[in-house]
């Protein structure tokens, strides 16, 4: 017999209604809690994520030595493990080989001046080791490319053999470590006209080659074609022509990256073929005359003979600008023009591009067989109906820029990291890694 209450209802049936009224409210308040904590940290993350997305826009657009954002590639993963573990020597050279040059301003700003800026960024780097025994590679600061003309202002190299020699010799007699490994394991930078062989004109540099003091060792050169060339018979990695990040940052402050470009085709330089370049090979060097000669009366093309200090900011007005080959196939424009967002047009027939696996050159420029010089304005019309929003997007990628600048200290991504990931793929040119490598097989 149920016990009734006073309002009739039976008291177990009461006490079963409190508490399904007291598990309601606790279940109200908990899902309330929940919904209201998930607001804040969705709000929250929210605002996080629009000021990245601020910050990342300002710094693509006024920083150019930013650390860019990383993939996890398997490529790129392993590109860190050996950066992480290798080790490069910097030889403390007296400085007449290389910073008594730098009294003269030029020589750290010149577009021969990578030399200075690896050196002076692997002096504070992390793969910098102070004890040689420790080395997988040894750097050898020698500046050739500061020594310039009092005639014509240009940098003289006639020096350049007999101080690598003189540098070498220093070395050679204070250390175990060149002639253990018959140079095999060191590194030099030749950041001028045809690199190693050290000479202005293309035929005399063929004639004389590379000096045979080098012929074992790596260098990084400015210098690279496609096809076999005395120049480029040694070990050696392809550096870009020095262009200054903060000559880069200054332009683009000024002159953001998303204004109206208002020159179409871009040009400024010398167009005449130098007198002693007449024959062979060197009669493409007409390229430049051509462009004049045709196009100067053209309304789409800014053409100009002469460089001023502040031509940095017609490359960022511009939609492409020419790389016609000079001296040499490669050219400072190249870099100017990615780094400040003009489509490079490459005139250059089988020139060896600076860190192809960092810059995927095809997609950000356009490229002009030299013999069709004569049909530009025909290509780039081309290209502008079709693939043009492609290319200009790939060229805004900012770690495109940054493989190819060179800045005081190694920054992940740009050219000084470039050049040592390419040393990290020829670690087998080490004598203490293959000494290591020989060791762990003896082991096994």
């Amino acid at each position: 017999m149920k016990i009734l209450h006073k309002h009739g209802r039976p008291q177990q049936e009461k006490n079963s209604c409190c508490f399904y009224t007291y598990y309601k409210w606790l279940l109200w308040l908990s899902l309330s809690l929940y919904f209201f904590t998930s607001y804040l940290i969705t709000n929250n993350n929210n605002n996080n994520n629009s000021r990245n997305t601020r910050i990342l826009s300002q710094s693509e657009s006024t920083n150019i030595t930013i650390t860019p954002i990383i993939t996890n590639s398997k490529d790129q993963q392993q590109s860190n493990s050996l950066l992480k573990n290798m080790k490069v020597f910097v030889y403390d050279l007296p400085p007449k080989f290389n910073t008594v040059w730098l009294q003269n301003k030029r020589c750290k700003t010149h577009l021969f001046a990578s030399e200075v800026a690896i050196h002076r960024a692997l002096l504070s780097s992390e793969v910098r080791t102070f004890d040689p025994y420790d080395a997988d590679f040894f750097f050898v600061p020698v500046y050739v490319s500061c020594n310039f003309s009092a005639v014509n202002g240009f940098p003289a190299i006639g020096h350049a053999r007999s101080l690598i020699a003189s540098a070498v010799k220093l070395i050679s007699e204070e250390y175990i470590f060149w002639n253990r490994s018959r140079g095999s394991d060191h590194v030099f930078v030749a950041s001028h006209d045809f690199g190693s062989c050290f000479h202005t004109l293309e035929d005399v540099a063929m004639e004389d080659g590379v000096p045979e003091i080098m012929k074992n060792s790596i260098v990084l050169q400015t210098f690279g074609v496609v096809h076999k060339h005395p120049c480029q018979e040694v070990e050696n990695v392809v550096i870009p022509p020095y262009v200054s990040p903060e000559s880069v940052r200054s332009t683009m402050k000024n002159a953001p990256m998303n204004r109206r470009r208002d020159i179409w085709v871009f040009f400024r330089g010398k167009m005449e073929v130098h007198p002693k370049n007449v024959s062979g090979r060197f009669y493409s060097k007409k390229v430049r005359t051509v462009i004049w000669q045709k196009f100067n009366g053209d309304r789409r093309f800014y053409l100009r003979r002469h460089r001023f200090s502040g031509y940095q900011s017609e490359i960022a007005r511009s939609v492409f600008c020419l790389c016609p080959l000079g001296w040499a196939p490669w050219s400072p424009r190249l870099v100017e023009s990615v780094a400040l967002g003009c489509v490079p047009v490459v005139i250059a027939d089988a020139i060896r591009l600076p860190f192809a696996s960092a810059v995927k050159w095809a997609d950000i420029s356009v490229t002009v067989a030299e013999k069709d010089v004569g049909n530009l304005a025909e290509i780039l019309e081309h290209v502008a109906a079709t693939n043009l929003s492609e290319i200009q997007r790939n060229l805004w990628d900012p770690m495109t820029r940054q493989a190819l600048l060179f800045n005081n200290q190694v920054i992940e991504g740009d050219a000084t990291w470039q050049v040592l990931r390419a040393l990290s793929e020829k670690l087998n040119r080490s004598y203490r890694s293959s000494r290591v490598s020989r060791q762990l097989e003896f082991d096994t």
